[in-house]
Protein backbone atom coordinates (compact mmCIF):
# COMPACT_ATOMS: atom_id res chain seq x y z
CA UNK A 1 0.00 0.00 0.00
CA UNK A 2 2.72 2.24 0.72
CA UNK A 3 5.00 1.16 -2.30
CA UNK A 4 1.62 2.18 -4.25
CA UNK A 5 1.04 5.72 -2.45
CA UNK A 6 4.97 6.86 -3.06
CA UNK A 7 4.31 5.44 -6.70
CA UNK A 8 1.24 7.59 -7.37
CA UNK A 9 3.07 10.51 -5.80
CA UNK A 10 5.71 10.49 -8.23
CA UNK A 11 3.90 10.34 -10.96
CA UNK A 12 2.08 12.84 -9.70
CA UNK A 13 5.47 15.05 -9.40
CA UNK A 14 6.50 14.11 -12.87
CA UNK A 15 3.43 15.41 -13.98
CA UNK A 16 4.02 18.82 -12.23
CA UNK A 17 7.30 19.27 -13.65
CA UNK A 18 7.23 18.18 -17.31
CA UNK A 19 3.44 18.64 -18.85
CA UNK A 20 3.06 22.54 -18.05
CA UNK A 21 6.08 22.84 -20.39
CA UNK A 22 4.65 21.00 -22.92
CA UNK A 23 1.38 22.63 -22.83
CA UNK A 24 3.14 26.38 -22.59
CA UNK A 25 4.71 27.92 -19.56
CA UNK A 26 5.93 30.69 -19.81
CA UNK A 27 9.93 30.05 -21.63
CA UNK A 28 12.96 30.96 -20.13
CA UNK A 29 14.19 33.33 -22.29
CA UNK A 30 11.11 35.59 -21.73
CA UNK A 31 9.30 37.53 -19.41
CA UNK A 32 5.42 36.30 -18.96
CA UNK A 33 2.26 37.98 -17.10
CA UNK A 34 -1.56 37.38 -16.81
CA UNK A 35 -1.31 33.98 -16.31
CA UNK A 36 1.56 33.80 -19.35
CA UNK A 37 -0.53 34.95 -22.08
CA UNK A 38 1.24 37.98 -22.08
CA UNK A 39 4.66 37.33 -23.18
CA UNK A 40 8.04 39.58 -23.82
CA UNK A 41 11.08 38.21 -25.23
CA UNK A 42 12.49 41.58 -26.52
CA UNK A 43 16.10 42.39 -26.42
CA UNK A 44 17.08 38.13 -25.82
CA UNK A 45 19.23 37.59 -29.84
CA UNK A 46 16.93 35.34 -30.83
CA UNK A 47 16.49 34.30 -34.50
CA UNK A 48 13.70 31.30 -34.03
CA UNK A 49 11.17 32.01 -31.51
CA UNK A 50 11.51 30.21 -28.42
CA UNK A 51 9.79 26.68 -27.26
CA UNK A 52 7.18 26.73 -24.83
CA UNK A 53 4.78 29.48 -26.09
CA UNK A 54 1.11 29.21 -25.67
CA UNK A 55 -1.45 28.91 -28.27
CA UNK A 56 -3.63 31.38 -26.40
CA UNK A 57 -0.95 34.45 -26.30
CA UNK A 58 -2.79 38.14 -26.35
CA UNK A 59 0.74 39.77 -26.24
CA UNK A 60 3.97 38.96 -27.86
CA UNK A 61 6.77 40.76 -27.81
CA UNK A 62 9.39 39.57 -30.12
CA UNK A 63 11.54 43.27 -31.03
CA UNK A 64 15.07 43.90 -30.69
CA UNK A 65 16.05 40.42 -31.56
CA UNK A 66 18.21 39.04 -34.57
CA UNK A 67 14.68 37.28 -36.78
CA UNK A 68 15.32 37.34 -40.22
CA UNK A 69 11.72 35.37 -41.10
CA UNK A 70 8.84 34.77 -39.16
CA UNK A 71 6.54 33.69 -42.39
CA UNK A 72 4.25 31.49 -41.12
CA UNK A 73 5.25 30.96 -37.42
CA UNK A 74 2.36 33.02 -36.42
CA UNK A 75 -0.27 31.42 -37.36
CA UNK A 76 -0.89 29.37 -34.48
CA UNK A 77 -1.78 32.12 -32.33
CA UNK A 78 -5.10 33.15 -33.09
CA UNK A 79 -5.70 35.02 -29.91
CA UNK A 80 -2.72 37.44 -30.01
CA UNK A 81 -4.23 41.07 -30.22
CA UNK A 82 -0.74 42.80 -29.92
CA UNK A 83 2.33 41.52 -31.89
CA UNK A 84 5.76 43.54 -31.88
CA UNK A 85 8.26 42.44 -34.35
CA UNK A 86 10.28 45.81 -34.21
CA UNK A 87 13.89 46.34 -34.40
CA UNK A 88 15.05 43.02 -36.65
CA UNK A 89 16.34 41.90 -40.04
CA UNK A 90 12.90 41.29 -41.21
CA UNK A 91 12.64 41.84 -45.02
CA UNK A 92 8.99 41.49 -45.38
CA UNK A 93 5.82 41.58 -42.74
CA UNK A 94 5.32 37.84 -41.75
CA UNK A 95 2.84 36.42 -43.65
CA UNK A 96 0.09 34.53 -42.70
CA UNK A 97 -0.68 36.63 -39.54
CA UNK A 98 -3.31 35.28 -37.30
CA UNK A 99 -6.66 37.64 -38.11
CA UNK A 100 -7.17 38.75 -34.39
CA UNK A 101 -4.22 41.24 -34.37
CA UNK A 102 -5.10 44.79 -33.15
CA UNK A 103 -1.89 45.96 -32.88
CA UNK A 104 0.86 45.40 -35.45
CA UNK A 105 4.61 47.05 -34.92
CA UNK A 106 7.39 46.09 -37.38
CA UNK A 107 9.65 49.63 -37.20
CA UNK A 108 13.10 49.85 -38.06
CA UNK A 109 13.59 46.59 -40.42
CA UNK A 110 14.50 46.20 -43.68
CA UNK A 111 11.05 45.62 -44.94
CA UNK A 112 10.98 47.10 -48.57
CA UNK A 113 7.56 46.86 -49.78
CA UNK A 114 3.90 46.47 -48.20
CA UNK A 115 2.14 43.87 -50.01
CA UNK A 116 -1.44 44.11 -50.13
CA UNK A 117 -1.31 40.25 -48.62
CA UNK A 118 0.21 41.61 -45.80
CA UNK A 119 -2.92 43.29 -45.09
CA UNK A 120 -5.36 42.15 -46.93
CA UNK A 121 -7.31 39.87 -44.71
CA UNK A 122 -6.67 41.82 -41.19
CA UNK A 123 -9.98 43.36 -40.55
CA UNK A 124 -9.84 43.60 -37.04
CA UNK A 125 -6.11 45.66 -37.07
CA UNK A 126 -6.44 49.17 -35.53
CA UNK A 127 -2.99 50.03 -35.36
CA UNK A 128 -0.06 49.49 -38.31
CA UNK A 129 3.12 50.80 -37.83
CA UNK A 130 5.87 50.39 -40.25
CA UNK A 131 7.79 52.45 -39.89
CA UNK A 132 12.13 53.31 -40.44
CA UNK A 133 12.21 51.17 -42.72
CA UNK A 134 12.99 50.90 -46.49
CA UNK A 135 9.58 50.80 -47.89
CA UNK A 136 9.12 52.33 -51.67
CA UNK A 137 5.98 51.04 -52.56
CA UNK A 138 2.74 50.13 -49.82
CA UNK A 139 -0.35 48.66 -52.09
CA UNK A 140 -3.30 48.60 -49.55
CA UNK A 141 -6.52 47.01 -50.83
CA UNK A 142 -10.01 48.80 -51.34
CA UNK A 143 -12.06 47.98 -48.30
CA UNK A 144 -9.63 45.79 -46.34
CA UNK A 145 -8.24 47.01 -42.97
CA UNK A 146 -12.28 48.55 -41.99
CA UNK A 147 -10.79 49.02 -38.07
CA UNK A 148 -7.69 50.61 -38.79
CA UNK A 149 -7.44 53.97 -37.01
CA UNK A 150 -3.33 55.00 -36.88
CA UNK A 151 -0.90 54.35 -40.46
CA UNK A 152 2.29 54.91 -39.71
CA UNK A 153 4.71 54.43 -42.87
CA UNK A 154 7.24 57.68 -41.76
CA UNK A 155 10.76 57.53 -42.60
CA UNK A 156 10.55 54.96 -45.63
CA UNK A 157 11.10 55.81 -49.04
CA UNK A 158 8.00 56.52 -50.76
CA UNK A 159 7.44 58.67 -53.70
CA UNK A 160 3.78 58.80 -53.97
CA UNK A 161 1.34 59.03 -51.43
CA UNK A 162 -0.40 55.38 -50.74
CA UNK A 163 -3.76 55.23 -52.63
CA UNK A 164 -6.64 52.43 -51.19
CA UNK A 165 -6.34 54.25 -47.29
CA UNK A 166 -8.93 52.62 -45.44
CA UNK A 167 -11.93 55.29 -45.08
CA UNK A 168 -12.30 55.11 -41.68
CA UNK A 169 -8.26 55.99 -40.65
CA UNK A 170 -7.90 58.79 -38.45
CA UNK A 171 -4.27 59.30 -38.20
CA UNK A 172 -1.96 58.94 -41.27
CA UNK A 173 2.14 59.54 -40.60
CA UNK A 174 3.85 60.19 -43.61
CA UNK A 175 6.90 61.83 -42.62
CA UNK A 176 10.26 62.02 -43.38
CA UNK A 177 10.22 59.97 -46.99
CA UNK A 178 10.34 61.26 -50.62
CA UNK A 179 7.27 62.50 -51.42
CA UNK A 180 6.04 64.71 -54.06
CA UNK A 181 2.89 63.75 -55.13
CA UNK A 182 -0.83 62.63 -54.60
CA UNK A 183 -2.40 61.50 -56.64
CA UNK A 184 -6.39 62.41 -58.20
CA UNK A 185 -8.25 60.53 -55.63
CA UNK A 186 -5.66 59.92 -53.10
CA UNK A 187 -7.31 61.58 -50.00
CA UNK A 188 -11.24 61.65 -51.20
CA UNK A 189 -12.28 59.23 -48.87
CA UNK A 190 -10.91 59.51 -45.77
CA UNK A 191 -13.64 62.07 -44.36
CA UNK A 192 -12.20 60.91 -40.75
CA UNK A 193 -9.11 61.45 -40.61
CA UNK A 194 -7.89 63.99 -37.99
CA UNK A 195 -4.37 63.93 -38.20
CA UNK A 196 -2.02 64.11 -41.15
CA UNK A 197 1.99 64.68 -40.96
CA UNK A 198 3.63 65.34 -44.16
CA UNK A 199 6.73 67.21 -42.93
CA UNK A 200 10.25 66.44 -44.12
CA UNK A 201 8.97 65.37 -47.60
CA UNK A 202 9.61 66.73 -51.33
CA UNK A 203 6.31 68.46 -52.13
CA UNK A 204 6.67 71.84 -54.41
CA UNK A 205 3.39 71.96 -54.29
CA UNK A 206 -0.30 70.25 -53.49
CA UNK A 207 -2.56 69.32 -56.28
CA UNK A 208 -6.09 71.25 -56.83
CA UNK A 209 -8.58 69.90 -54.69
CA UNK A 210 -5.91 67.30 -52.57
CA UNK A 211 -7.48 68.48 -49.56
CA UNK A 212 -11.09 69.52 -49.89
CA UNK A 213 -12.64 66.66 -48.66
CA UNK A 214 -10.81 66.29 -45.30
CA UNK A 215 -14.06 67.99 -43.57
CA UNK A 216 -12.50 66.19 -39.71
CA UNK A 217 -8.88 67.34 -40.24
CA UNK A 218 -7.88 69.11 -37.08
CA UNK A 219 -3.40 68.70 -38.02
CA UNK A 220 -1.62 69.23 -40.51
CA UNK A 221 2.46 69.38 -41.10
CA UNK A 222 3.91 71.42 -43.91
CA UNK A 223 7.28 72.37 -43.33
CA UNK A 224 10.52 71.39 -43.83
CA UNK A 225 9.15 70.37 -47.93
CA UNK A 226 10.67 72.62 -50.85
CA UNK A 227 7.79 74.73 -51.77
CA UNK A 228 7.44 76.07 -55.42
CA UNK A 229 6.50 79.72 -53.76
CA UNK A 230 6.91 81.99 -57.48
CA UNK A 231 5.00 79.45 -59.25
CA UNK A 232 1.59 80.94 -59.31
CA UNK A 233 -0.41 78.25 -61.43
CA UNK A 234 0.07 74.97 -58.51
CA UNK A 235 1.13 76.75 -55.50
CA UNK A 236 -1.92 79.20 -55.01
CA UNK A 237 -4.20 75.97 -53.96
CA UNK A 238 -2.40 75.16 -51.01
CA UNK A 239 -1.99 78.71 -49.99
CA UNK A 240 -5.30 79.89 -50.27
CA UNK A 241 -6.35 76.18 -48.23
CA UNK A 242 -4.33 76.67 -45.93
CA UNK A 243 -5.92 80.19 -44.94
CA UNK A 244 -9.50 78.95 -45.24
CA UNK A 245 -8.81 75.72 -43.27
CA UNK A 246 -9.89 75.66 -39.60
CA UNK A 247 -7.50 73.06 -39.16
CA UNK A 248 -3.67 73.66 -37.20
CA UNK A 249 -1.25 74.10 -39.85
CA UNK A 250 2.13 73.37 -38.42
CA UNK A 251 4.53 74.84 -41.05
CA UNK A 252 2.53 76.98 -43.60
CA UNK A 253 4.11 77.41 -47.14
CA UNK A 254 5.92 80.84 -48.14
CA UNK A 255 5.54 81.92 -44.97
CA UNK A 256 7.96 83.80 -45.23
CA UNK A 257 7.84 85.09 -48.71
CA UNK A 258 5.73 87.44 -50.58
CA UNK A 259 2.63 85.25 -52.03
CA UNK A 260 2.26 85.58 -55.78
CA UNK A 261 -0.60 87.06 -56.12
CA UNK A 262 1.07 90.37 -54.05
CA UNK A 263 2.70 91.06 -57.01
CA UNK A 264 0.18 90.80 -59.42
CA UNK A 265 -2.83 92.65 -57.99
CA UNK A 266 -3.26 96.15 -59.34
CA UNK A 267 -2.50 98.91 -57.64
CA UNK A 268 -5.59 100.71 -55.34
CA UNK A 269 -7.42 103.70 -57.09
CA UNK A 270 -7.12 107.42 -56.22
CA UNK A 271 -9.66 108.86 -54.82
CA UNK A 272 -11.66 110.49 -58.19
CA UNK A 273 -14.98 110.84 -57.71
CA UNK A 274 -18.04 111.06 -54.43
CA UNK A 275 -20.08 107.92 -53.88
CA UNK A 276 -23.38 108.32 -55.76
CA UNK A 277 -24.96 105.24 -54.19
CA UNK A 278 -27.72 106.18 -51.83
CA UNK A 279 -26.46 105.55 -48.67
CA UNK A 280 -22.37 106.79 -48.10
CA UNK A 281 -20.97 103.86 -46.23
CA UNK A 282 -17.51 105.31 -45.32
CA UNK A 283 -14.34 107.47 -46.54
CA UNK A 284 -10.81 107.07 -46.89
CA UNK A 285 -8.27 109.75 -46.26
CA UNK A 286 -6.39 110.50 -49.31
CA UNK A 287 -3.00 110.03 -49.35
CA UNK A 288 -0.72 112.33 -47.42
CA UNK A 289 2.30 112.83 -49.42
CA UNK A 290 0.29 113.43 -52.74
CA UNK A 291 2.02 115.84 -54.47
CA UNK A 292 0.96 119.80 -53.82
CA UNK A 293 2.36 120.60 -57.68
CA UNK A 294 -1.20 120.04 -59.73
CA UNK A 295 -3.53 121.39 -56.92
CA UNK A 296 -7.04 120.16 -58.43
CA UNK A 297 -10.57 120.12 -56.57
CA UNK A 298 -10.54 117.17 -54.24
CA UNK A 299 -13.60 114.68 -54.39
CA UNK A 300 -14.70 112.01 -52.17
CA UNK A 301 -13.87 108.42 -53.74
CA UNK A 302 -15.50 105.02 -53.18
CA UNK A 303 -14.42 103.13 -50.15
CA UNK A 304 -14.77 99.47 -49.15
CA UNK A 305 -14.77 99.82 -45.46
CA UNK A 306 -17.36 101.37 -43.00
CA UNK A 307 -17.18 104.08 -40.55
CA UNK A 308 -15.40 102.86 -37.69
CA UNK A 309 -17.47 102.89 -34.73
CA UNK A 310 -15.43 105.70 -32.63
CA UNK A 311 -15.89 107.94 -35.70
CA UNK A 312 -19.46 107.41 -35.78
CA UNK A 313 -19.88 107.55 -32.44
CA UNK A 314 -20.90 111.73 -32.68
CA UNK A 315 -23.22 110.95 -35.32
CA UNK A 316 -25.31 108.87 -33.22
CA UNK A 317 -25.84 111.65 -29.92
CA UNK A 318 -27.19 114.07 -32.14
CA UNK A 319 -31.18 114.90 -30.93
CA UNK A 320 -32.36 114.17 -34.80
CA UNK A 321 -31.47 111.09 -37.58
CA UNK A 322 -29.22 112.19 -39.76
CA UNK A 323 -29.20 110.90 -43.48
CA UNK A 324 -26.26 110.33 -46.20
CA UNK A 325 -27.83 111.37 -49.37
CA UNK A 326 -25.81 111.10 -52.37
CA UNK A 327 -24.63 114.23 -54.39
CA UNK A 328 -22.47 114.48 -57.36
CA UNK A 329 -21.25 118.27 -56.43
CA UNK A 330 -17.47 118.56 -55.97
CA UNK A 331 -16.26 119.52 -52.80
CA UNK A 332 -14.68 123.02 -52.25
CA UNK A 333 -11.25 123.62 -52.06
CA UNK A 334 -9.53 123.87 -48.46
CA UNK A 335 -8.46 127.08 -47.69
CA UNK A 336 -5.52 125.57 -46.33
CA UNK A 337 -4.52 123.93 -49.69
CA UNK A 338 -4.60 121.11 -51.30
CA UNK A 339 -2.47 119.17 -48.60
CA UNK A 340 -5.10 120.26 -45.92
CA UNK A 341 -7.43 119.40 -48.29
CA UNK A 342 -6.82 115.59 -48.76
CA UNK A 343 -7.07 115.34 -45.03
CA UNK A 344 -10.63 116.67 -44.80
CA UNK A 345 -13.32 115.87 -46.65
CA UNK A 346 -17.07 117.67 -46.64
CA UNK A 347 -20.09 115.96 -46.83
CA UNK A 348 -23.41 117.51 -47.28
CA UNK A 349 -25.75 116.20 -44.34
CA UNK A 350 -29.41 116.56 -45.06
CA UNK A 351 -31.29 118.20 -42.32
CA UNK A 352 -33.93 115.88 -40.67
CA UNK A 353 -36.81 118.42 -41.48
CA UNK A 354 -37.26 117.18 -44.87
CA UNK A 355 -38.19 113.87 -43.73
CA UNK A 356 -37.32 110.59 -45.00
CA UNK A 357 -39.66 111.12 -48.53
CA UNK A 358 -36.45 110.79 -51.07
CA UNK A 359 -32.92 110.12 -50.60
CA UNK A 360 -32.47 112.18 -53.94
CA UNK A 361 -31.31 115.83 -53.34
CA UNK A 362 -34.26 118.22 -53.83
CA UNK A 363 -33.13 121.77 -54.90
CA UNK A 364 -33.03 124.34 -52.13
CA UNK A 365 -33.11 121.55 -49.39
CA UNK A 366 -31.26 122.82 -46.43
CA UNK A 367 -27.59 121.06 -45.94
CA UNK A 368 -25.60 120.87 -42.97
CA UNK A 369 -21.97 120.40 -43.81
CA UNK A 370 -20.04 118.39 -41.56
CA UNK A 371 -16.68 117.51 -41.52
CA UNK A 372 -14.56 114.50 -41.06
Amino acid sequence: MEYQILNTSTCLLVLLVFIPTGLGICPSSCKCSGNDRNVDCSGRNLTVLPQGLQDNLTYLNLSFNQFVDLDHQLTRFTNLRTLDISNNWLKNVPAHLPKSLWELYATNNNIKVLQKLDTAYQWNLRVLDVSRNMVERAVLINNTLSSLKFLNLSSNKLWTVPTNMPYNIETVDLSNNFLSQILPGTLVRLQHLTSLYLHNNKFSYIPDKAFDQLSQLQVVTLYNNPWSCSDNQNILYVLQWVQGTAARVMGAPCADQPWPWASTAPAPAQPTALDSSPMIKGTKAADRETSAAAPESTKVTKTHKQFKAKEVAPLATQSHPVLFPGTDRPLPHSPDGPQEAAATRTIHVQDSTEGNASLAPATGSSTTPMTL
